[in-house]
């Protein structure tokens, strides 16, 4: 178990959690290669730590935006954090980003009607999106870090947290606080993804021949929504090497020219 935390820690840049995680980002940086520059990136539930391990902070050809529901409001060179609410993000114009963005945030909303205001508002502000987020069938839940977790039935999952450490999770003397540790996160299928996000091109990320957590892409606003081909599943050799947006089904990134390159 001790292995099991290690490798799902995000904060160690050597876990498997963090590997897979940066290999998902070549994904998104190679689909966004030809997108218009500078390029106006909106982190709904993100953080800047996530952004500086990218090496995106300090970049003169993007500016990064994240909303959060606390926290500190911050103003950078080309970083900004803001307090706002995933579901409800009125204080934006429509199509003000190029892309809005999510990882792993999605699932944290407690309901399917929470989840479609975000879906819904992820689509509204921005041009294109790429919202990731852990697949309902993976074996092994990633928060609570047990197998089978989700598909037990709900108040043996409260009775399990209460008393025992689950993953991140537990144990709580309080029942309201195992309730609502339950309740907090709800994992998403395949089908659901499609259905909050309808025309996006779904990606399955792979992990021992499984799928591991699925993304939904779209970029209706730059025009890109005619060359999102057909899904198609694949898995590369190795868990972490460098992949290509067409090895997963994406088509090859549509180059146009930008006043500031990288």
């Amino acid at each position: 178990m001790l292995s099991l935390y290690s490798e799902t820690n995000i904060h160690d840049p050597l876990s498997m959690a963090s590997r897979l995680r940066a290999r998902r980002f070549q994904v998104f940086e190679a689909l966004i290669a030809g997108f218009p520059r500078p390029l106006n990136i909106l982190d709904i539930g993100g953080t800047r730590e996530f952004w500086a391990a990218q090496g995106w902070i300090g970049r003169e050809d993007v500016h990064i935006t994240t909303v959060n529901l606390s926290g500190p409001q911050v103003v950078e060179a080309n970083f900004e954090a803001r307090v706002g609410d995933a579901t409800d993000l009125s204080e934006i114009a429509d199509n003000q980003f190029d892309i809005a963005f999510s990882n792993s945030v999605i699932e944290h909303l407690f309901t399917f009607d929470k989840q479609k205001k975000m879906a819904e508002e992820t689509r509204r502000v921005a041009k294109a999106y790429w919202v990731q987020t852990p697949n309902y069938w993976f074996p092994i839940e990633p928060h609570f870090l047990m197998p089978g977790w989700q598909w037990l039935p709900r108040e043996l999952r409260i009775a399990i947290v209460r008393r025992f450490r689950c993953g991140w999770e537990g144990p709580y003397s309080e029942i309201k606080e195992a309730t609502r540790a339950v309740d907090s996160i709800r994992l998403l299928s395949g089908g659901e993804l499609r259905e909050l996000f309808p025309g996006a091109r779904i990606w399955k990320e792979k992990f021992g021949g499984l799928t591991k957590s699925l993304v939904a892409f779209d970029a209706p606003g730059l025009g890109l929504g005619a060359n999102i081909a057909p899904e198609r599943q694949s898995e590369p050799s190795s868990a972490v090497r460098a992949p290509s947006p067409r090895g997963f089904g994406f088509p090859s990134p549509v180059h146009r020219k930008s006043p500031v390159t990288r």
